[in-house]
């Protein structure tokens, strides 16, 4: 049963030697203490630091932390992080939040950040929705933009011409930088859009 600390910081102009302090004076051998120097966009398992941390922690170690942001990104990654030590049988506790999830304050706490993270996750969802309705009440489109019909008809008279001179469908499709399926899919468009007799 092991104490293994882990301290972040998000730049390398920030100094991690609070933290260092802090999980050493919690009774964290030195040499069991994993950090990183990292931006805010990487999610806790992307960071080296952590990484090592998951290959050397065993369950029943307690992974301590000086502050339970520490952990992540965001709210959402803090958690995803404490759900993925919890499941390897590994404990957490966080020194200056008090957050012990072997305490039922700890847990009270843990939860309250999982429904702060719940409404994280709607609001995110809700700002992507109104940015993409915005976005197509201004002329925005989404998806495939539409392909130039000559352009199209001439690829098709290519690979025609090249079939009928015994190249593969493949071969064909390749001459004009498509692939079998992209030349399926437009001599079916072509086929539907030509009216029947």
């Amino acid at each position: 049963m092991r104490q293994i600390g882990y301290a972040r910081v998000s730049t390398a102009g920030q100094d991690a030697q609070l933290q260092l302090d802090a999980l050493v004076d919690a009774g964290v051998q030195k040499r069991d203490v994993f950090a990183d120097v990292t931006s805010g966009s990487k999610t806790a398992i992307e960071r080296p630091g952590m990484t090592k941390l998951l290959e050397y922690a065993e369950a029943g170690d307690t992974v301590i932390v000086w502050r339970i942001d520490r952990l992540g990104r965001s709210l959402i990654d803090v958690l995803n992080t404490v759900e993925l030590l919890r499941g390897r049988g590994i404990h957490l506790r966080s020194l200056s939040d008090g957050i012990d999830p072997a305490t039922s304050t700890g847990r009270l706490m843990l939860h309250m950040l999982a429904t702060l993270a719940e409404y994280e996750r709607e609001l995110i969802v809700e700002r992507v929705n109104a940015g993409i309705a915005a976005a197509r009440e201004s002329g925005t489109r989404f998806g495939r933009p539409p392909a130039n019909p000559d352009v199209i008809a001439d690829k098709l008279a290519i690979v025609a011409e090249a079939r009928s001179r015994g190249r593969t469908a493949v071969e064909a499709a390749a001459l004009v930088g498509w692939s079998r399926a992209t030349l399926y899919r437009h001599q079916s468009e072509t086929r539907r859009k030509v009216p029947a007799p």
